[in-house]
Parts: C-alpha cells; structure tokens; sequence
C-alpha cells in the first residue's frame, strides 16, 4: 500500500555510478611533480577525450588531482634504467593511474 508521503514525495531519477579514469604523466616519482603529458577517460560521458587533448593538463600534479577527490589506483614503478641505456628515450617512465566515480542519470 502507498502511503501518502510516498504519493506526494517528488520523484528522482535513478542514479549511476561511472567510472573516470585518469592517466598522469610526471617529471619525477613524487605525486606533486609537475604533469608532462595525461590521457583521461571518462566513462560517465559520451564525448570522447584523447590523449592530451588540450593545451594545459587537467591537474598540475596527482597531489593536486587526489585533493579533488581523485584515488590513485597505481603509482609509479621504481626501476632504474639498464647500465649504458640512462640516457636512452623510452616509455614515460613516471605514470600514474587514478579514478574516481561520478553520478549520471544516464544509464
């Protein structure tokens, strides 16, 4: 049975819960080295976002990204370059992966 506080409350749409991720890219192992490159993913959209898709990163640093409310999910690996190849150019050595979920009304 309904009551009447059920009829009259208003009603909302449901809710869901979806997943951004967010790759960061530092000059440095420590979370609040600068951002030197990024890729985002943002699964609560429908636009799609490419890998540094714009001309300042969205964070100047994790540190920065975690105090607004990102998780880091992974850090950086600590592993020194192979003897005679430290000044080799390779993979961006100092990456970051960090997420956080948002509300959408879409499903």
């Amino acid at each position: 049975m309904i009551t009447t506080a059920e009829r009259t409350r208003p009603t909302r749409k449901k809710q869901h819960l979806r997943q951004q991720l967010l790759f960061l890219y530092l000059s440095h192992p420590s979370p609040a080295a600068d951002t030197i490159a990024w890729s985002r993913f943002d699964g609560a959209s429908t636009e799609e976002h490419g890998s540094g898709d714009g001309e300042q990163p969205p964070y100047p640093s994790v540190l920065a990204a975690m105090r607004d409310g990102w998780r880091v999910i992974q850090v950086a690996q600590q592993a020194p370059p192979a003897l005679g190849l430290e000044h080799r150019t390779a993979y961006l050595a100092y990456e970051f992966v960090l997420e956080r979920l948002v509300e959408t009304t879409h499903a």
